[in-house]
């Protein structure tokens, strides 16, 4: 016994149903397009991450190496010649030119430049997590969609537009999973890399808070000694 009414609900929840299947096409396909294009940006960073000595890395490694460098050349003379990129050099010449600050304004400087790396990494995060996540979820819903016109058309004996049906399920399905797969690998890579960069320069930063921190101490043995 069906409910009074309910036959133009159905009505409209399929029509709305089905209207989604093309928006649904649509997003699959620019989500495609987005993961080649971004593929090629995550080539194109690794190779130049692997010509500048992995970014980061090759600004320590003279110090793993050969303590007294810091000694030969000051540390502003190192992160210039360092193959760090320009927004983080540009970070961390802005700390180090801050010396009339106290030490409590320089740790809070210091933390307001790494909040400002981490959110620009985070931001170039967001767009491959969030299709790594809306791949699957369009693939599916592009699989559901053309299933019940298909089954519609099977009970019809019209064995073409199941056909066709089940073909649109399996593609979106395959594309969904296809470009939410290969996203959240680069967004996971890239995270490593993110997360070792901002170690690197939480450690840079500290040896200037050092430096800073031993200049004050010496000319305060200076003052008490005259």
């Amino acid at each position: 016994m069906g409910i009074t009414g309910s036959g133009y609900l159905i009505i409209l929840l399929h029509a709305l149903a089905q209207s989604l299947l093309l928006p649904v096409l649509l997003g699959l396909l620019l989500m495609a397009l987005f993961t080649v294009l971004e593929t090629g940006n995550f080539l194109a960073e690794r190779q130049c991450r692997r010509r500048a000595d992995s970014g980061l890395h090759g600004l320590f490694r003279p110090l793993a190496t050969r303590s007294e460098v810091w000694q030969e050349h000051s540390l502003l003379q190192e992160l210039e010649n360092s193959v760090l990129s320009a927004a983080q050099k540009k970070a961390l010449m802005e700390f180090a030119a801050r010396k009339d600050l106290g030490k409590r304004q320089r740790k809070a400087l210091a933390r307001a430049l790494l909040d400002r790396e981490e959110y620009r990494y985070e931001r170039t995060l967001y767009r491959t997590e969030l299709v790594s996540r809306l791949g699957p979820v369009l693939g599916l819903m592009g699989t559901l969609i053309p299933l019940g016109p298909g089954l519609a058309a099977l009970g019809q004996g019209d064995l073409k537009g199941l056909s066709e049906a089940v073909i649109i399920a399996f593609d979106t399905t395959v594309m969904g999973i296809a470009v939410g797969a290969v996203c959240f690998v680069l967004s996971r890579i890239r995270r490593g890399w993110y997360q070792r960069d901002l170690n690197y320069m939480e450690s840079f930063l500290e040896l200037l808070e050092g430096r800073n921190g031993q200049r004050v101490e010496e000319q305060g043995k200076k003052g008490v000694s005259v």
